[in-house]
């Protein structure tokens, strides 16, 4: 909440880092508004069906074969396992769902105030795996899925060479004399990069107060015996996925590593 607080008053505002650093200027939110009403759906925004619709199939790597699927569906079932055992704990029965006036006025809030202008790709709150499957989706996108494509920023984009995509023509290759040199003159002018630098900086940085997921407990789950055990197998499933990513992460024979 923090990071989003940051990018609203720094970056997305009018006349803000994006407006005034990136190449399409006044028009960057305009764009991304345009990507919005297009492409999100949120029935499309889970796992696995966001994989499915970025990964290209016909480039010659199985459905299955790549590691970014792997590691996400493994942190995504560990995240619904999670769920469900909630749900099922504090909504035993379909009745139960139904008569809760809170969560569907939540839920009916999250439509019409939230993304008003969306009409389709809304699940009904009608059955427990329809629950479980809008909290999962929640819990996914606002972890995993935003620390996957916010914290790389600034490893990634912060030092220009490592962008080719915003390069005015072709880098120098490492042999060429004085290449070094040379870098400056492929990218913006020294004002807009020291001006997107510290953003990516900030951006890419983790506030004191974060929460990890299975290591923050709330007093109500300790009370009670059943969600306190729910808690234990979801801190275990993470510390196992956590040894596995980093093993596939020191393995050089898998792909992009």
């Amino acid at each position: 909440m923090e990071i989003n607080a940051q990018a609203r008053r720094m970056l997305i505002s009018a006349n803000g880092i994006i407006e005034s650093a990136f190449a399409p200027g006044k028009h960057c939110m305009e764009l991304s508004s345009a990507v919005y009403d297009k492409f999100w759906r949120f029935d499309m925004e889970a796992l696995p069906a966001d994989l499915i619709r970025r990964i290209d199939l016909g480039n010659g790597i199985p459905w299955g074969g790549w590691q970014a699927e792997a590691n996400d569906r493994g942190l995504a079932d560990s995240i619904k396992e999670w769920v469900s055992d909630h749900v099922n704990h504090y909504y035993p029965s379909v009745s139960d769902i139904y008569s809760d006036e809170e969560l569907h006025g939540w839920w009916n809030e999250v439509q019409t105030n939230g993304h008003p202008d969306k009409k389709d790709g809304w699940p009904e709150l009608d059955c427990h795996g329809s629950l479980i499957k809008v909290l999962t989706t929640i819990i996914w996108v606002a972890s995993g899925h935003h620390a996957a494509v916010n914290f790389g920023q600034y490893p990634y984009a912060g030092y220009f060479p490592n962008r080719p995509t915003i390069a005015r023509r072709n880098m120098p290759m490492e042999e060429e004399h004085g290449c070094e040199g040379m870098q400056p003159t492929f990218v913006e002018d020294p004002v807009r990069t020291t001006l997107i630098l510290p953003a990516l900086n900030l951006l890419s940085s983790h506030s004191p107060s974060e929460e990890y997921m299975g290591t923050h407990t709330e007093a109500a789950w300790m009370a009670n015996r059943e969600v306190r055990a729910a808690f234990g197998r979801f801190n275990e499933r993470m510390m196992r996925i956590a040894e596995t990513i980093d093993r596939r992460n020191r393995d050089p024979e898998r792909r992009n590593r």
